[in-house]
């Protein structure tokens, strides 16, 4: 299966079915199964934004109670859009090239990532958080993970 490597908190966010776009430098043509793996690094300072403070809250994390160096939760990875701007509204806009669709990134969805123009954000669906972390050591871009799966 393959996998990706993200800091905390935005690794638990996506566990947590609470961010569904992870905003990327580069695009993917994949499509498919994603693991999501908790690197060891927490951006701490992230941790203490107020709207990533407070959805961690709600569900009992805390910037020191993240899992970190495991496998946290099983994705889809859904689709890769293309980041712009909604002239309109001001907000991030997502579109891609196949059939000229295209939408304005949510409210919240905007505070858990990075959409400058010009980057990418790829679309997960069906996240099932793992009620453990699988230990595994990540790696940069994507990759296979060959751990036990559920």
């Amino acid at each position: 299966m393959k996998a990706i490597t993200i800091i905390q908190p935005w690794a638990t966010l996506i566990a947590l079915n609470e961010k569904k776009l992870e905003t990327r430098s580069w695009p993917t043509k994949y499509r498919g199964p994603l693991a999501i793996h908790a690197g060891k690094k927490i951006d701490k300072e992230a941790c203490e934004e107020p709207d990533i403070k407070a959805t961690l809250a709600r569900h009992g994390y805390t910037a020191d109670s993240l899992p970190t160096g495991g496998v946290v939760a099983i994705t889809e990875l859904y689709e890769c859009w293309s980041i712009g701007t909604d002239y309109q509204s001001g907000m991030p806009l997502l579109y891609n090239g196949k059939d000229g669709g295209s939408r304005i990134v949510g409210l919240k969805e905007d505070k858990f990532g990075y959409y400058s123009p010009g980057r990418y954000a790829w679309e997960l669906a069906d996240v099932m958080q793992l009620p453990e972390p699988i230990p595994a050591k990540g790696q940069q871009g994507l990759w296979n993970w060959e751990g036990v799966q559920p």
